[in-house]
């Protein structure tokens, strides 16, 4: 398994495109993407768990209630929620993307991203979807830019691996830099395949994967309304098809898990406002449940995360996100050490705190990436979670967000 070029383009028969249309007014930023292959593919999806929805996720999930699609379209710019016509913007979106491609409304995956509750007009995507389909090609990039709303840069992977002797490929692009909490972080993440899988295995793939990578993302707390990642998988690379869980189906997982845990690390390092990306691993859990409660507090917390903007070891605001995270945890067992390219530092033993130095402990503080290791010694579960710093731009950016 490796990694390599192309993004969504890197699978067989995946093309990609991104274009300005003219929804944002800034015209040097595009706001209209398009992933598209001429294989019906089976395609799944999984989605916000807010009660406020953006409308392309109440159409989306309808057509893919047959579990294929051929093509994923995406505007930025505008959220497309909380808008009386928003439905029929989203089925309208479909309609004329589909008549473009040569395809059905309903083998189209539709998304939207950008400022809730503003009206958005259908001209501008109108206009655009003919030299959105006629930019079609090996432009993961193009794409990926015109997904992107706060996000200070792109994300994109690709992974290349085996099944059965058969050379596979997954790609992925993603947006994510605010409004991201666990029960699916804000995002949209794009994931393309040339597997051959069944629609249900590539389903309960992407849900078994989201639970271990998406949902353990936080920002800041917020759970936004369009999340949504989606995935297609054309079967072009001829494998022995995955209809069941097999050795076949472990490996698709694993090389899945690569591309979402890349994106996921992505997402949390360019949060909004963010300086360095945070990783909380948990270790010697009694349970998974308790062992994600666990980093997912820690990772939530914004006294926490103040600390690690200021490279502040103040390891005690840790042990107190545990303490009300309501895990099953015993408090007189717990370990904590901070670590980075800079070295490791234990700074609590037993639920107490420990010598250490202040100053190597601001040296390990100050890079890019850090961990927060936590061992609970009470079993043998573990679990990571994601997040980054809370810093004074974050307030900036979010109080001129609709400017």
């Amino acid at each position: 398994m490796k990694i390599i070029d192309g993004g969504v383009c890197a699978p067989l028969g995946f093309y990609a495109s991104g274009i300005h249309c003219g929804i944002r007014k800034n015209k040097e930023k595009k706001d209209l993407a398009l992933i598209y292959t001429n294989t019906l593919s089976a395609a799944a999806s999984v989605y916000t768990l807010n009660l406020v929805k953006g409308a392309p996720i109440y159409v989306t999930k309808e057509n893919l209630k047959n579990g294929y699609a051929q093509a994923i379209i995406c505007n930025s710019g505008n959220a497309n929620t909380c808008n009386a016509n928003g439905i029929d913007i989203a089925n309208e979106t479909c309609e004329l993307v589909a008549k473009e491609l040569g395809i059905k409304k309903e083998d189209v995956i539709v998304a939207s991203t950008g400022v809730i509750g503003q009206p958005l007009d259908i001209t501008p995507i109108k206009n655009g979807i003919p030299s959105l389909v006629k930019a079609l090609g090996h432009h993961s990039h193009d794409a990926n830019q015109a997904i992107m709303t706060t996000d200070l840069v792109e994300k994109e992977i690709a992974v290349s691996f085996k099944l059965g002797g058969v050379e596979c490929r997954i790609g992925g692009i993603a947006k994510g830099s605010g409004m991201i909490h666990p029960n699916m972080a804000t995002m949209l993440v794009f994931i393309t395949t040339d597997a051959n899988i069944s629609p249900e295995m590539l389903n309960k793939a992407l849900k078994s994967d989201c639970d271990n990578t998406f949902n353990m993302i936080s920002v800041d707390g917020d759970t936004s309304t369009n999340d949504m990642v989606s995935i297609l998988a054309n079967g072009l690379a001829n494998n022995e098809k995955i209809v069941s869980e097999n050795e076949d189906f472990d490996t698709f997982m694993k090389a899945l898990n690569l591309v979402t845990s890349t994106l996921c690390k992505k997402i949390a390092a360019d949060g909004e406002g963010a300086t360095k990306l945070l990783e909380c691993n948990v270790y010697n859990a009694n349970s998974e449940k308790n062992a994600k409660i666990v980093a997912k507090s820690v990772i939530t917390s914004s006294l926490f995360k103040a600390a690690m903007f200021g490279a502040d070891a103040n390891w005690g605001r840790v042990l107190c996100a545990i303490g009300y995270s309501k895990a099953d945890v015993d408090v007189l067992k717990i370990d904590v050490d901070f670590e980075s390219v800079k070295g490791k530092i234990e700074v609590c033993k037993n639920g107490s705190g420990v010598d250490f130095s202040e100053e190597l402990a601001k040296e390990i503080l100050l890079e890019k990436e850090v961990k927060i290791n936590i061992n609970l010694n009470d079993g043998n579960n573990n679990a990571t979670a994601w997040g980054c710093d809370l810093t004074y731009d974050y307030v900036k950016i979010n109080g001129d967000y609709r400017s």
